[in-house]
């Protein structure tokens, strides 16, 4: 039973830790459930005064007066549930601080390991766990100790009424075990399915404009429609068993409520109980009933938060955890590749083989080689994104990976070769979303990467709203503002990977000056192309060719060793 799995195995991780820190707010919220159910028993006490007393004395007076005191205490217990659903939601708050911003990152590392499983659903299971946890399935847990004591009065009033409530309780819970247990396996299948679905869907939207060029919306659709026939069909089946349960515990709960009535009247007729006591048996028994209906209702909802808690963790373990590290001076620019491997996720050989080469401060390295060579891995590499099987990447001596990213990021500049921009202005993009980032230094990195002329004539300058992934601009734009955006706080490392490739001549012109102009600052820079053209300023050359370094050196002697015409245009075919 996947949601009893989730109350007895618990790893040990920021979810689980989070959850044991709420163990005062739990505990308040319980002892506000002990005055809620004390209080419920003024109904069956003001219906056993009534029928027992008032009708018999016709004292209306005292009628009055009960049912003032009886309105009064569930007001009273009205607020106290009000009080403990309050505590449960800001819980759920504080529980969304601690883990939301764990669970962000956990997603970022795992789409940079290439992680199937890292899209934003992570962020809805975790809406799901909360809410589930913090609402109506919680509050009815807090009511269940409470069943033995309503029990227990039914048995003080008559064993028989006791026995009846006790039994016709483990019958409705008998019959959410097989509920559960019946629907579980659809239930999994239907919701597997509705995964896989909207990650298709996702990835389509993502791919909206080739979807649209290629006419692949009705294979793409045919495709997608599998997994949403298997989520409703799948669902389908798991309701009508789930209904045909449900329609059953209704039933077996009102006919103990009959049984209740009928026991009752049978004591009165016998003279065991006073005629009062029917109705306060049978508010009673409904009360020590009604957590297990409110918990039956819930199945669902509560093997979702199982099941999200599952995926949660799953994440979390997978996820690289933060390592405590001390914040490092500004490099001078120094990058040392010793002896890396690497290979993706999945992969079945290496990516990158045996790398290794040196470049001193303030000094340009050209990338070149065929498609396919590793030349993005390697940026990945050289940036921290990916971290290698063997070996090791090092900016003045320090381990790139596990520099702490923050930090990093300040004294690191990098466009990948597919420019993606956020939904925002153009100067929260340069300025990477940073609200210590002053106009002159957006202004500055713009001047830097000759955009800023570029960016005055959009229709609110550097206010232009960019929209979602920067659809506003075209290719070339966005390129243009990305660098300007890697070149923010004057870098002294930089990685650009075919910063070119959107560029018209007037946006190249701008980037070799940009380029020129780091160099000047002092800044390492590594430049990844196709197009040899673009090395002007380098000083060094490397030359990939099926992940492993074929040249390596000086740029003129490189360059010599590659100006063979025939080999230059092979090179530049294969990019």
């Amino acid at each position: 039973m996947k949601f009893l799995t989730f109350l007895t195995n618990q790893p040990d991780n920021v979810l689980t830790r989070a959850l044991a820190e709420g163990k005062r707010p739990f505990i308040v919220a319980a002892v506000f459930s002990f005055f809620t159910n004390l209080l419920y028993l003024a109904l069956p006490l003001y219906t056993f005064q009534v029928y027992g007393r008032v009708m018999i004395s016709q004292n209306l007076p005292t009628l009055w007066i009960l049912t003032l005191i009886t309105i009064f205490v569930f007001y009273v217990s009205s607020a106290i549930d009000d009080f403990r659903a309050r505590i449960l939601i800001n819980y759920g708050v504080v529980l969304d601080q601690r883990v939301s911003g764990h669970i962000f990152s956990g997603l970022f590392d795992a789409a940079v390991r290439g992680d199937p499983s890292a899209r934003s659903q992570s962020l809805r299971d975790l809406d799901t766990f909360r809410q589930t946890l913090t609402g109506v399935a919680a509050a009815a847990f807090f009511d269940l100790p409470w069943i033995p004591v309503f029990v227990l009065v039914l048995y003080l009033i008559d064993p028989m009424v006791g026995t009846l409530a006790l039994v016709g309780g483990l019958t409705l819970l008998a019959l959410a075990l097989a509920q559960e247990r019946a629907i579980r396996p659809t239930a999994r299948e239907a919701n597997d399915a509705a995964l896989r679905s909207y990650a298709f869907t996702e990835a389509a939207l993502r791919n909206g404009e080739v979807v649209r060029a290629m006419g692949m919306l009705p294979t793409l659709g045919a495709a997608w429609a599998q997994h949403r026939a298997v989520t409703i069909e799948r669902g389908a089946v798991a309701a009508e068993q789930s209904n045909m349960y449900t329609d059953l515990i209704k039933a077996t709960r009102m006919g103990i409520q009959v049984l209740v009535i009928a026991v009752g009247a049978y004591l009165i007729l016998k003279g065991k109980i006073h005629s009062g006591m029917l109705f306060a048996n049978m508010i009673l028994v409904s009360r020590a009933l009604q957590p297990i209906e409110r918990i039956v209702g819930a199945w669902e909802p509560l093997n979702n938060m199982a099941r999200a808690h599952g995926r949660l963790t799953s994440l979390l373990e997978r996820a690289e955890p933060p390592t405590l590290a001390t914040t490092l001076p500004r490099p001078t620019g120094r990058l040392s590749v010793e002896g890396v491997n690497f290979a993706p996720l999945g992969a079945q050989k290496l990516v990158l083989a045996n790398i290794n080469f040196r470049i001193e401060p303030g000094e340009m390295l050209g990338v070149i080689g065929p498609s396919g060579a590793g030349k993005s891995t390697l940026a990945r590499l050289l940036v921290g994104i990916w971290k290698p099987v063997n070996g090791s990447v090092r900016l003045d001596g320090a381990d790139v990976f596990t520099w702490e990213r923050a930090d990093f990021g300040r004294h690191v500049g990098y466009l990948p070769q597919d420019t993606e921009l956020f939904s925002g202005t153009v100067r929260a993009n340069i300025a990477r979303f940073r609200e210590d980032i002053t106009d002159e230094q957006v202004v500055q990195a713009a001047t830097l990467a000759g955009v800023h002329e570029l960016i005055l004539r959009m229709p609110k300058g550097y206010d232009t709203d960019v929209g979602e992934s920067g659809v506003v601009l075209s290719a070339g734009q966005r390129q243009r503002v990305g660098l300007a955006r890697s070149m923010l706080g004057d870098p002294a490392f930089i990685v650009l990977d075919e910063p070119n490739a959107s560029l018209y001549s007037e946006g190249e012109d701008a980037l070799l000056k940009a380029i020129e102009t780091m160099k000047v600052k002092g800044a390492t820079v590594v430049v990844i192309s196709h197009k040899p053209g673009i090395f002007r300023s380098a000083d060094k050359l490397l030359v990939l060719r099926e992940g492993r370094i074929d040249l390596f050196g000086p740029k003129d002697q490189v360059m010599a060793r590659l100006m063979k015409p025939t080999e230059v245009r092979a090179i530049e075919a294969q990019a």
